[in-house]
């Protein structure tokens, strides 16, 4: 590794290790994340104010077992759309604000209060936390167990352990942990955070690997899938495990839907599995285009994506890993009736196209980012990542896609994500600039066409590298990202 690399690995490793103002340490009142000297010089605010410009978002049914769509999960609901029925920020006087954590944190839902509740990630191990949204102050922490000697890979790009949790109607957290277990933690009174059910993988999912990812299914079991591509169900009274390998990497999350069905994508193909007679069935498997390569900006020689249910569910969709990629939508039943692929459009250009991050749903679109490029050490000094993102449409008889706008804005490692009711699409920017500055931007974009709106600087520096982090939009309309350092806010002022 060249010297700034190490370098830029060595300042995030002090970002992200304890430090006094983290989330661990309720009742501190949190710094903001460290900036430049010459922060003060970038323009906070480019573009104008937004005006509402709502369109049709199918509803997605809620999963009786999570928190409400929209707060529920790191992708909003269990079809994973990353979309919102509510506005974001508009541009109107939109002022920003961090806390300095000393951890990332990445995976933001919200309590039935508006409260934050995250799991932040350091070096040591991860925190679950719950935090003030005004103040950004942490009211409650619980440390999850501690990473593991010998665990291997790369921290920065290692989610296992808790960055795929969910949020129950309870109030409760479900995730998976560093030592192969799955913890239920609900809030107490105070507040405060309790354990109220451990589930033992440790029997289905062997030492050396790693639960990536945990969600209900409509019938209540929780469903789990590892890195070394072994899924299966916990029935949730009996703590009774039932699992099956893939034989394959899993690198993301999954998709769960209203008729049982699970979609989990592996470094070789997209299934749909469902639990049947106590054990978990595969109703139907396809490949995909793969070169079997690690894309600069992947974490894995496969799909990027989180599989995600569109046109209100009746098909799912995942972006393959050629070269270069290319939007796949499969048809979702259990028999296709011919062919089950409906489309496949390219994404960006060839040699310059990877994707590590879920698509965006929206009905009939689904948005695509370019991550080609991104590390920490590449977006370090000044430096940027591909362009791109993309809309890609489905036909309107279902038989074929399109695409709908190209942006070319530099969004080096966000979860996407689009309001419905502002018309919106919320990226997270890293402009090429003359001077050297990181300077790193909320950005809205006009979902009609692509065209960029507004941007709102979120600060200078490493500390604000968001880090494969999403954006998370509150009910309130404020819009939070995790970062290297902790968190940043954004909200209108009028």
């Amino acid at each position: 590794m060249r010297r700034g690399g190490i370098l830029a690995l060595a300042g995030a490793a002090t970002l992200v290790a304890t430090g006094a103002a983290s989330a661990q340490t309720p009742g501190v009142t949190p710094t903001p994340i460290p900036q430049g000297p010459m922060a003060a010089s970038i323009k906070p605010f480019t573009g104008s104010a937004a005006r509402l410009d709502p369109f049709f978002l199918p509803r997605v049914p809620r999963n009786p077992f999570m928190a409400p769509n929209g707060v529920s999960n790191i992708h909003d609901d269990g079809y994973q759309t990353d979309t919102y029925r509510w506005r974001g920020p508009l541009g109107r006087g939109t002022s920003s604000k961090s806390a300095f954590y000393s951890r990332e944190c990445a995976s933001i839902t919200f309590d039935s209060r508006g409260r934050l509740v995250t799991i932040c990630v350091g070096l040591d191990r991860p925190v679950l936390a719950i935090i003030d949204p005004n103040t950004l102050e942490p009211l409650a922490s619980f440390d999850l167990p501690p990473r593991q000697p010998g665990g291997g890979g790369n921290p920065f790009t290692d989610f296992s352990g808790g960055g795929y949790f969910f949020l129950d109607r309870h109030d409760r957290a479900v995730a998976p942990t560093t030592t192969r277990h799955v913890y239920v933690v609900g809030e107490t009174p105070g507040p405060g955070l309790s354990l109220r059910r451990d589930y033992d993988l440790t029997a289905a999912v062997p030492s050396g690997d790693k639960v990536i990812s945990a969600l209900p299914d409509w019938s209540g079991r929780i469903w789990f899938a590892s890195t070394d591509g072994v899924v299966g169900w916990v029935a949730r009274r009996s703590g009774k495990v039932h699992s099956r390998p893939l034989h394959s990497p899993i690198g993301n999350s999954f998709a769960v839907d209203e008729r049982g069905g699970v979609y989990v994508v592996t470094d070789r193909a997209l299934y749909r599995l469902r639990a049947r007679h106590g054990k978990v069935r595969i109703v139907w498997r396809h490949r995909y285009p793969n070169d079997g390569t690690v894309k600069p900006g992947q974490t894995q020689a496969g799909s990027g994506t989180t599989p995600t249910l569109i046109d209100g569910g009746r098909d799912v969709a995942i972006t393959d890993n050629a070269d270069p990629v290319h939007v796949v939508v499969f048809k979702r039943r259990a028999h296709a009736g011919g062919s089950r692929v409906v489309c496949r459009r390219a994404l960006f250009h060839k040699g310059a196209s990877s994707t590590d991050q879920s698509l965006i749903g929206a009905g009939r679109s689904m948005i695509a980012e370019n991550n080609f490029g991104y590390s920490i050490a590449a977006t370090q000094n000044g430096g940027v990542t591909a362009r791109g993102l993309q809309r890609v449409d489905l036909d309107r008889d279902g038989r074929g896609c399109r695409t709908v706008w190209r942006s070319r804005v530099r969004a080096p490692s966000v979860v996407p994500k689009v309001s419905g009711r502002a018309g919106l699409v919320y990226t997270y920017t890293k402009p090429q600039r003359a001077d050297g500055q990181d300077a790193w931007f909320l950005t809205a974009l006009d979902f009609d066409n692509g065209r960029t709106v507004w941007s709102r600087l979120a600060g200078e520096g490493l500390g604000y590298n968001n880090n494969y982090a999403p954006v998370t939009v509150s009910p309130r309309g404020i819009a939070y990202l995790g970062a290297l350092g902790g968190i940043t806010r954004f909200r209108d002022t009028r």
